[in-house]
């Protein structure tokens, strides 16, 4: 059992200041105060004052084996470690292949989310990577969601980009039907990831889709929206239809406005809600361990930087202070809604039954002070990491 002591809550919508109860890895009690005998009981307790409470981050585009490779074996980058996760916020994560799906397979992919999940966090996969066809783990991609439990969704499946496969119409929505059809029967989102590059064509393969076909615009989570203005364009006329977009984070938006033209998280989120797109209909991910390379004019390789969830702090921060947008929509896009369009029923919301999984943030910076992970401490007051199983060992 722990208490959260007068915290500052943020479930994201604003509720006062309050108490919460955890027993075991659920929520059981929000009160203005918790007032019982707990003298025969192991009551741990937190002190929240001056602090906010939110619900933990869900990073809900992530490359946990690492990405990269697009210059050669010494490009690749790292896989992702649990305290790289949690000192960022992050308590649910959702894993994805890239440019590389050979080097880096499901089989890998699923092994990482599965470490990850007795560490401490909570974890996903979608399957496949760029390229279509997609490779599944068994013989058919409704056979993977009905039979491997971290599947929730596919991608992220590369379109309008010089590293994609390019699919095409037919390929395109044959996966996303697979998706739809094996999300229905295992209960699952069965969302499409879709990975937006530069290239003219944009979002043309999901919205041929969404109006040739009968597979719905609520399938289709397109990420790095705010990759280059013209990308960002069209997919505010995706939003204005109905259809939910992901944003790139970054810890130094202003570096890749300037040089790669990528419209940072804060000045997209104050563009889409001065055109009246629902409150429901962003999220923003961090891309984290996957490259980030940059290219010419002709499409040479330049350089290449590594994403981190850090990015997804720095882009609240900067919505808050520099943009003035409300806390509690700010933090829709990495609480509630990705816990809705990915149906994490458990996740995102501070409510009576929920999964324990918080961020106490700092009341004036929002600093990250404590982060809770099904109902266990994971990153204390003083931002020391306590390390999980794997990392115990080493370390010892």
């Amino acid at each position: 059992m722990k208490i959260i002591r007068q915290a500052e809550v943020y479930a994201p919508d604003y509720l006062g200041v309050k108490d919460i109860l955890i027993v075991n890895d659920k929520i059981v009690a929000i009160e203005d105060a918790i007032i019982g005998c707990f003298e025969n009981l192991e009551v741990e307790e937190i002190n929240g004052q001056g602090q906010i409470l939110t619900p933990g981050f869900i990073d809900c585009h992530f490359h946990l084996l690492g990405g990269g490779g697009e210059n050669g074996y010494h490009n690749r980058t790292p896989e992702v470690t649990l305290s790289q996760l949690t000192k960022a916020g992050v308590t649910t994560v959702v894993g994805c292949l890239g440019t590389d799906g050979v080097g880096r397979d499901m089989v890998a992919l699923i092994s990482k989310a599965r470490g990850l999940e007795i560490e401490g966090v909570t974890t996903y996969v979608y399957d496949g990577s760029y390229r279509l066809p997609l490779t599944p783990v068994t013989d058919s991609i409704i056979k993977d969601f009905l039979t491997i439990d971290k599947i929730i969704g596919i991608g992220e499946i590369a379109i309008s980009d010089h590293r994609s496969s390019q699919p095409t119409f037919a390929e395109f929505t044959r996966a996303a039907a697979d998706a739809r059809v094996g999300g229905m029967l295992s209960g699952k989102a069965g969302i499409i990831n879709v990975h937006l590059g530069d290239g003219k064509d944009r979002l043309k393969l999901i919205n041929q889709t969404i109006e040739e076909t009968e597979i719905p615009i609520t399938q289709f989570l397109p990420t790095h929206a705010n990759r280059t203005q013209g990308v960002f364009e069209a997919c505010i006329e995706f939003a204005k239809k109905g259809g939910v977009i992901d944003f790139t984070g970054s810890e130094n938006p202003e570096f890749w406005e300037k040089t790669d033209g990528e419209v940072p998280f804060s000045k997209a989120l104050k563009r889409l809600l001065a055109e009246g797109v629902s409150l429901d209909n962003f999220t923003m991910t961090s891309d984290g361990q996957g490259s980030l390379p940059y290219f010419d004019e002709n499409n040479e390789f330049l350089g290449m930087g590594v994403g981190s969830s850090k990015s997804l702090l720095v882009g609240i921060k900067d919505a808050v202070f520099n943009e003035e947008i409300p806390l509690e929509i700010v933090l829709r896009a990495v609480t509630c809604n990705p816990a809705k369009i990915l149906k994490l029923h458990q996740k995102g919301n501070i409510a009576l039954g929920k999964d324990a999984d918080f961020c106490l943030l700092d009341k004036e910076t929002l600093d990250i002070r404590t982060v809770i992970a099904k109902g266990q401490v994971m990153v204390d007051e003083k931002e020391v990491c306590i390390w999980g199983t794997f990392e115990q060992i080493l370390n010892s």
